[in-house]
């Protein structure tokens, strides 16, 4: 039996929530907590789930908070996934700022969560709603998947959304494709000069960068909607000399698409480091990339281009260069996506620039709603 549910009940139920939920945003905004460090943000998390009506575990893998929407009757279980922690930068609150959206993203899954237990006489099976701390160290879902977090319902499919510099009522599917990992190098060096040498000439290895005017980010994003285009395969690197340490030495990250390409990155590393006279060592594998599932996402594409408010879903079928991203955990379990929400064409995540159009807090909550309400249905 599929559910008792339309796009108008979702806008009712969504709708006395819209301007509590942009409060929320801007107060867990003024107040950003780093990796590991998320417990106001949490606390405020459970507080408005629980008065929601729903079950909250909290402290999972952290402070990471879980709530479970359960409808009237049996059936599927899927998984909405949000993360809580604000990027560490040299300005802001406590060396912290949310420049990369991850506020935004905490009160969707709250609105998400508020609306499904709103309509949950009118639709089977249940949501866990998933809210992670320490994405930005890529420790938080491994914590979480640690601590039993896909435990005692686990779920069929996972859904994200992460902000993107689109137009508000503009998402971005990804199939086949998502976010690189990430492969770190240490470097013990002969020498200071000798190091920022060998630097440079790993840094030539990147065939991208990161965009520094607008119309280098048109292009950026052009090239990610390009099948065969520059990011269908690129290397991404960066570094961090320890000049007066002794002996001298250098962490050296990697970002490789498709992710198959590190075994041959990591050759190149070698050649280099040994022409240099430096020892290379790889601490661990390289952090997996976060691919999404082709088919779920084509399906949930096809959904939300029907949606009010949504007014493009875009294709990219290249992988976004800079960021990594721990959902790839939760994607390795089980199958599913995770999509770009518009928020403003006002900077790239990651820079001072950036800024949300609040207006997306909406349209994410709804669009994920139904979305959600939809694949419970299959």
């Amino acid at each position: 039996m599929t559910g008792i549910w339309d796009h108008a009940c979702i806008d009712a139920t969504a709708a006395p929530l819209d301007e509590a939920l942009i409060g929320l945003r801007r107060d867990i905004h003024r107040w950003p907590e780093p990796a590991g460090e998320e417990r106001r943000t949490a606390g405020l998390v459970a507080e408005r789930l629980r008065a929601a009506g729903l079950d909250v575990r909290t402290g999972v893998g952290g402070h990471g908070v879980v709530a479970v929407v359960e409808g009237a009757r049996e059936g599927r279980t899927l998984l909405y996934r949000a993360d809580m922690d604000a990027l560490v930068v040299e300005q802001g609150t406590a060396g912290a700022a949310h420049l990369c959206g991850h506020d935004v993203h905490t009160v969707v899954g709250v609105g998400v969560a508020e609306v499904l237990a709103g309509l949950r006489d009118r639709f089977a099976g249940r949501v866990v709603v998933v809210f992670q701390p320490a994405e930005e160290t890529l420790e938080g879902a491994r914590a979480m998947l640690d601590d039993g977090v896909l435990e005692p319902h686990l779920p069929e499919e996972a859904y994200a959304l992460h902000c993107g510099p689109l137009p508000v009522g503009v998402f971005a599917a990804m199939p086949g494709a998502g976010l690189p990992g990430l492969d770190v190098a240490h470097l013990e060096l002969p020498g200071a000069d000798t190091g920022r040498a060998l630097l440079d000439r790993i840094a030539a290895m990147s065939t991208v960068r990161r965009p520094e005017s607008d119309a280098e980010l048109a292009d950026l994003m052009a090239a990610l909607q390009t099948p065969d285009g520059p990011l269908a395969r690129f290397v991404l690197t960066g570094a961090q000399l320890a000049a007066d340490a002794d002996p001298v030495t250098a962490d050296v990250w990697v970002r490789a698409w498709p992710e198959e390409r590190h075994p041959e990155v990591r050759d190149d590393l070698r050649r280099l480091a040994a022409q240099a006279g430096a020892r290379i060592t790889f601490p661990a594998p390289p952090f997996p990339a976060m691919v999404c599932s082709p088919e779920l996402t084509e399906a949930a594409a096809a959904h939300l281009r029907g949606h009010p408010g949504v007014d493009t879903v875009m294709t990219m079928p290249a992988a976004w260069p800079f960021s990594g991203e721990d959902f790839s955990l939760f994607l390795h379990r089980v199958p599913g996506a995770m999509f770009y929400l518009g928020v403003g064409e006002q900077g790239l995540p990651h820079s001072p620039g950036f800024t949300v159009d609040e207006r997306a807090i909406g349209v994410g909550v709804r669009a994920m709603t139904a979305l959600l309400l939809h694949r419970l249905d299959a």
